[in-house]
């Protein structure tokens, strides 16, 4: 008995694709191609039983961020497999028949992996209490997902400490140009929102302070920074602090619904909204209308879906909301939601915001995501000691999906939206072209 051989034709009967894969099982037994890029190994039986109780991307997650299953070699490529990733999306143990489940029952059965569901792992999030994207369990979201070490972020994200995508304009991409792709997009941030010496700038989710200091060196604005992230506020207070900047940058830990301030000159939501939910973005879109003056302006930096479908498509989402219990919700972004950008461009409007400018930067995304990939395999240890085995391996499933997600069309994108409170009048104070608006100061 092969319990590689077996259990690969057992997987290929049920997913009824076939699978260019190469397999280890825990008796030592290996099948599928030899020269396979493709090579995972079974090292227990409950890794089975995890992908068994849940036949979809959550079972392969369980198995894999537990350590169950171990993927050797080009994670890229374990995930780039079209009719893998597209029958996981599929196939449920609902839409099999009863012949087939018994067929596979008694093969798993031969394989000794019947069982109980196993345990998930540590770092899966339970099921969350309380109403959908209220203060308390958005905190939380939030929390779970930033809280999780200011050093382990630095390792893959780099100096810049900004979590959003770059804007590679420059010859050198992967990580040699990531700083510089880094401090470009907040540099194009400031030019599109106009800021001047003297105006107040407000920093929704503001991260690790990032934006709020190039804003505040280098465009001589005052800055309000608010972040549901206590390990975020912390340390961007710190280094505030050792840039001297203190007098002209506040940061807090500030739910946005809860600002009530003179209205600003501009406002940058950098890599937020997709934490506001569709139920709450007219809300979202109202209450930064309401903070900025008349004339001001709203630089909304978001990843969306893709409603339109080009031929092929060969993958689903990774950051699908069409599927209960997704990766991305149980492990990543609980309570995230990313819309089209459709539906942010209406909340907008309707709040009477007077959209100006968009700008697609899908391409960069995938540039920004390889290169933390890139930065996290280097600090792999590193990675490890601080956070542990499951989380750092969560990360890189996370990180290494995403970018494939953004360099394929048709699945994921990500926007800057411009906007501007009209004057009474009904003026933007906008310049008539782009070229006078981005144009180097």
């Amino acid at each position: 008995m092969s319990a590689a051989r077996d259990l690969l034709t057992a997987f290929e009967e049920f997913l009824r694709v076939p699978l260019p894969v190469h397999v280890r099982c825990w008796d030592g037994s290996e099948a599928g191609p030899s020269d396979s890029e493709v090579r995972v190994e079974f090292r227990n039986r409950r890794a089975l039983r995890h992908v068994l109780w849940a036949p979809n991307e959550l079972g392969l997650t369980r198995a894999y961020v537990s350590g169950d299953l171990v993927i050797d070699g080009d994670l890229y490529a374990v995930l780039a497999l079209p009719d893998l990733v597209d029958a996981l999306g599929t196939r449920t143990l609902s839409n099999t028949s009863p012949g087939e489940l018994a067929r596979l029952a008694r093969k798993f059965a031969a394989l000794g992996i019947i069982g109980p569901p196993p345990r998930p792992p540590s770092v899966e999030i339970p099921r969350r209490r309380g109403a959908l994207h209220s203060k308390r369990r958005d905190a939380q979201a939030v929390s779970h997902h930033y809280d999780v070490g200011n050093d382990f972020y630095r390792l893959f994200l780099g100096p810049s400490m900004v979590y959003s995508c770059g804007y590679w304009s420059r010859p050198d991409t992967g990580t040699a140009g990531l700083q510089d792709a880094q401090h470009d997009k907040l540099d194009l941030v400031c030019r599109k929102l106009g800021l001047e010496p003297g105006m107040r700038l407000l920093d929704v989710g503001c991260g690790w302070g990032s934006m709020a200091l190039h804003a505040a060196q280098h465009y001589g604005v005052d800055v309000l920074g608010v972040t549901l992230s206590a390990e975020q506020r912390d340390f961007a207070r710190a280094r505030i602090a050792e840039a001297g900047m203190s007098d002209r940058i506040e940061i807090r830990l500030q739910d946005y619904r809860d600002i009530d301030e003179n209205p600003f000159d501009a406002i940058s939501s950098i890599g937020m909204s997709e934490h506001v939910g569709a139920a709450r973005l007219p809300e979202y879109a109202r209450h930064l209308h309401e903070l900025l003056v008349p004339g001001g302006r709203l630089l909304n930096h978001a990843i969306a879906s893709v409603v339109y479908r080009p031929e092929p498509r060969s993958r689903p989402s990774t950051f699908s909301r069409s599927r209960p219990a997704t990766f991305i919700d149980r492990y990543v972004f609980p309570d995230g939601e990313i819309l089209p950008l459709s539906r942010t461009l209406d909340a907008f409007e309707r709040a009477g915001l007077e959209v100006r400018d968009s700008e697609a930067l899908r391409e960069h995304y995938a540039l920004t995501l390889r290169a933390w990939v890139a930065n996290l395999h280097e600090g792999w240890d590193d990675a490890v000691a601080l956070v542990g085995a499951e989380r750092a391996r969560t990360w890189l499933l996370y990180l290494s999906a995403s970018a494939l997600g953004f360099e394929e069309p048709g699945r994921l994108t990500i926007h800057q939206v411009l906007a501007v409170r009209p004057t009474s009048g009904g003026a933007s104070g906008m310049p008539r072209t782009r070229h006078e608006w981005l144009s180097d100061r």
